[in-house]
């Protein structure tokens, strides 16, 4: 399939009729545009509150997804609707598949801009079937080949601890889930947890059959930390106890210069698309990243996830 660079598709308003009312008949139309685009800016549908949003989404895709061991915070505003992540206004969220550190991730995500920012705040995109194809072959096969290993180390005085990502204070009742899900883990000292898991560096959409860079070791691995910051955790804690990091799926370190090429990949096909008031932006998560731009003033995101997919890797 030939990849466009038109990112986001843009669909301007074509009548009267509340989104929910357009999308009902035009979600078929609309993942045609995914599928070759990869995101789609829905504009001038008057879409004014959390609510009519959320009946928007759920009339094209009805079964909306919880937020399941979150690595950033975010708040439910209504029925699996929620705040984009509560970072900082002066700091970038940088480009990333949504939950791919995970062995489930959403197919869809949902935006919509109640207040758009002063300046900047713009929801950034990067095609990562385009990312994919700017790597140099080595970077590719590893990725492939090898797959991404993300550990997390758990109350650590530092990130989210492991009763706010899963949702239980009961060791027994999370060792449980943990082991079901094919999650390996071990718990250390003075409460702490520490876990493992594999999945796909490289992904090939299963309807399009196009492979796309799907991964989050750019923001995983300790090389995307402040240098100061890193030698700080690094004293504090020691390699193996950095709050998080990525290595091959076999264990191995991923070189940071290999991180250095993926990072430059990424930026090249970073765009910035402004937001006006009303929009939504339907992106697919799986051919698609996501970040934010720091901003100024009053700025109101949400988002919504739909559609689950599931890796190969959990058949395993």
């Amino acid at each position: 399939m030939q990849r466009t660079r038109t990112l986001p598709h843009v669909i301007d308003a074509p009548d009267r009729r509340p989104l929910d009312e357009w999308l009902t008949g035009a979600w078929p139309e609309l993942l045609s545009h995914l599928d070759r685009t990869g995101a789609v800016l829905l504009r001038g549908f008057g879409v004014p509150d959390v609510d009519a949003f959320r009946r928007a989404v759920t009339s094209a895709t009805p079964d909306l997804l919880d937020y399941e061991e979150p690595s950033t915070p975010r708040t439910e505003l209504s029925g699996r609707v929620f705040t984009s992540t509560e970072y900082p206004a002066d700091q970038q969220i940088p480009l990333h598949n949504e939950m791919s550190y995970r062995r489930s991730w959403p197919q869809y995500l949902w935006f919509w801009c109640g207040v758009a920012a002063e300046t900047g705040g713009a929801t950034t995109l990067a095609d990562y079937r385009r990312v994919l194809d700017r790597l140099s072959d080595p970077v590719r096969e590893a990725f492939a080949s090898r797959n991404v290993m993300y550990e997390r180390n758990y109350n650590t005085g530092f990130d989210l601890t492991w009763q706010h990502v899963f949702r239980t204070e009961d060791r027994a009742e999370l060792a449980d889930r943990l082991r079901e899900q094919g999650i390996e883990f071990e718990w250390l000292d003075d409460d702490r947890l520490r876990t493992r898991e594999v999945v796909e560096g490289v992904l090939t959409h299963p309807r399009t059959g196009v492979a796309s860079w799907f991964n989050q070791a750019n923001l995983f691995h300790p090389s995307a930390l402040p240098p100061d910051v890193r030698a700080a955790l690094h004293d504090a804690l020691g390699e193996d106890g950095m709050p998080r990091n990525a290595r091959f799926g076999d264990g191995t370190p991923i070189p940071d210069d290999m991180l250095d090429e993926i990072r430059a990949a990424i930026d090249a096909e970073t765009v910035r698309p402004p937001w006006c008031a009303g929009d939504v932006l339907v992106v697919d998560n799986q051919s698609i990243a996501h970040g934010r731009e720091s901003f100024t003033g009053p700025r109101q995101v949400c988002v919504a996830m739909s559609g689950i997919a599931r890796s190969r890797l959990a058949e395993h």
